[in-house]
């Protein structure tokens, strides 16, 4: 097998576009380009200025920080002095949080923001194996152990003088079963695990996604998802470097809140080729557009909406396009493509070619209102655990509504409850094997035999294969609901559709464990409707799925909720209802509603007008 570890993959790329741009960071009030030669000068002193400093081989780092040309230049810096990255989620506020991953992950040295800083310094001193950390921001003071990153440069340029060929070997030592990276799962159930990467994980997944799609040279990223994710660092900036293309961050503001205002100015400004995007950032987008439409009146509301009607009726699911009679629709839909949609694209830069979607599930309408204003958003499939990415949707080959076709090579198998295989068309536990599965969960030998038996790892999702070779991903596989005659059905697909289709519905969670009825736990709208009213606003939308409602027979009835819990704060990340990747935490939510859940199975709980429903909301 060929040695090709992440410093081989950044070197190929460095001697093929050494003048062109890879990075863009805007500082000040502009978008400054920093070269693939210059990346790699950057690189090498800082991970220099490292080892000056008593890093070696094997010890682990972390970056604690926003997206920035230092993340990524600290992540091959730490490469190049053959250290292992232990990336942490900017999200996490809870010391107990970064404790736990900074203790179990045995990190030394910590490469921070000046925002993150402020997280770090109260813990510091419980951290036994922290030596040294590493600032990107120029402060006025530092406390000990800490150093500026400019005066890290500083000490790696020194130290190449007489150690450039000591140095530079370390990379060269580097091979395919290194660890690169361990990145800690958000976990949805027990204590977040670390998902050990290889180097041969990231470069095989880079090749596997490539496969799939091809990415033209000097092609525009925006990343704004938080470059910790595996998705963020294997789409979107391996990918990149891979082809030649330019990597650009958001800038990151004074707050959370400041730096999301930043990202339409900076789609704006970068213009980019290709957004990487969650279920959470989809639908934020799409808000943002339709507020947009209505404050224009109704008039521009009501065509839009026509538009959309026409377009979602000729394109189908993408790959059938304009087939049969909706042929007769292209004219209509160029006409509203010039007239409205275009004005949409032109808000979100003018030349965005595609999103390529990650994280959970995106329903299938989502899907086609991205693809009718002519900005696809091609829903992929992956985990952490398989670097991440198993299939994806691509311009080429692509269904509304399916995680698009396998990345190459790789195996897959469809399995039963009894770990028997199904045939095609049949949803069962989605089971695959190639380079791209992890080595393991750091220090946890057990929860690494339970995934990974004889080299194949269980992803624990639900889906299946459609004939033409498309993944179809229903859903947790271990998550599923057990109704009262044993029969199991995933709760997703029906709890995106009914926020899909709700004002009111802002979460859902359907819970159903061998019980008579399923039920739902419902965050609410409360802005408009309050008592009676939203109760009986609500037990109308769950009624448009039942009988001869407008939505009938989309989902069987019996796994719809008879009833239903008002939930009195919506699901967050600080309640821990939701994870970091935006996923629902249902054990959590279990838990913190476990009264509200047994009393919705009685009686007077099932009528949705009971004493908390009501009572809580006026």
């Amino acid at each position: 097998m060929k040695k090709r570890t992440i410093i081989d993959l950044f070197e190929e790329s460095v001697e093929k576009y050494s003048n062109k741009t890879l990075l863009l960071e805007k500082i000040a009030d502009k978008y400054l380009p920093t070269t693939y030669s210059q990346t790699k000068l950057m690189a090498e002193q800082f991970g220099a200025g490292l080892c000056s400093l008593g890093f070696q081989k094997n010890n682990h780092a972390s970056i604690m920080s926003e997206g920035r040309n230092w993340w990524i230049i600290g992540e091959l810096g730490i490469f190049y002095a053959g250290g292992i990255n232990v990336p942490i989620s900017i999200k996490l506020e809870e010391s107990s949080d970064l404790l736990f991953r900074f203790m179990h992950a045995e990190v030394d040295t910590i490469l921070v923001s000046e925002r993150q800083l402020k997280k770090l310094r109260p813990i510091k001193d419980q951290l036994k194996d922290l030596k040294r950390v590493i600032v990107f921001d120029k402060l006025e003071s530092y406390e000990p152990g800490e150093i500026f990153v400019g005066d890290l440069i500083e000490a790696g340029k020194e130290y190449l003088k007489n150690n450039r060929e000591s140095f530079l070997s370390i990379a060269r030592s580097l091979n395919n079963d290194d660890y690169a990276t361990i990145t800690y799962t958000s976990g949805t159930t027990a204590d977040p695990k670390g998902v050990i990467l290889t180097h041969r994980n990231y470069t095989a997944n880079v090749e596997q996604a490539l496969s799939c799609m091809s990415i033209p040279t000097e092609k525009r990223m925006l990343i704004i998802l938080p470059l910790d994710h595996c998705f963020a660092h294997v789409v979107g900036f391996y990918i990149m470097i891979a082809t030649g293309s330019i990597v650009a961050t958001v800038q990151a503001g004074k707050t959370g809140l400041d730096t999301l205002k930043n990202i339409p100015i900076n789609i704006n400004e970068v213009k980019p080729n290709i957004l990487l995007s969650v279920p959470a950032l989809a639908k934020s987008f799409r808000k943002n557009i339709e507020n947009s439409v209505k404050s224009k009146g109704k008039v521009a509301e009501a065509l839009f909406n026509l538009g959309l009607k026409t377009a979602y009726a000729y394109n189908k699911e993408g790959w059938n396009r304009g087939s049969g009679l909706s042929f007769a629709l292209y004219p209509l839909v160029k006409l509203f493509d010039k007239i409205l949609f275009s004005k949409v694209k032109g808000a979100m830069g003018g030349e965005l070619d595609f999103f390529v979607g990650g994280g959970a599930l995106l329903d299938i309408e989502m899907q086609q209102f991205y693809y009718a204003l002519g900005m696809p958003m091609f829903q992929g499939y992956g985990l952490s655990e398989a670097t991440p990415v198993i299939s994806t949707n691509t311009p080429l080959k692509h269904k509304l509504g399916s995680s698009g076709i396998l990345v190459k090579p790789m195996e897959i198998k469809i399995l039963d409850t009894d770990g028997a295989e199904l045939p095609l068309g049949e949803a069962g536990e989605i089971v695959i094997k190639g380079e791209n599965v992890m080595a393991g969960y750091w220090k946890n030998p057990k929860s690494t035999k339970e995934t990974i038996k004889d080299g194949w790892l269980y992803t624990g999702d639900l889906g299946y294969l459609d004939k033409d070779g498309f993944l179809y991903v229903k859903g947790r596989f271990k998550s599923l609901l057990i109704s009262s005659d044993g029969e199991k059905f995933s709760p997703e697909g029906i709890e995106e559709t009914l926020m899909g289709n709700s004002k009111l519905i802002q979460q859902i969670m359907l819970h159903n464990n061998q019980c008579p009825y399923t039920i739902a736990v419902i965050v609410a709208d409360r802005s408009k409707l309050n008592g009676r009213e939203l109760v009986e606003a609500i037990g109308g939308e769950l009624d448009k799925y039942k009988g001869r409602g407008e939505y009938a027979g989309q989902f069987p009835e019996r796994w719809l909720p008879s009833t239903f819990v008002l939930a009195d704060e919506p699901f967050t990340e600080q309640n821990r209802m939701i994870n970091s990747t935006m996923k629902m935490v249902r054990s959590k939510v279990e838990e913190v509603y476990k009264d509200r859940i047994a009393y919705a199975y009685t009686p007077e709980g099932k009528n949705i007008f009971n004493k908390y429903n009501i009572g809580q909301n006026e």
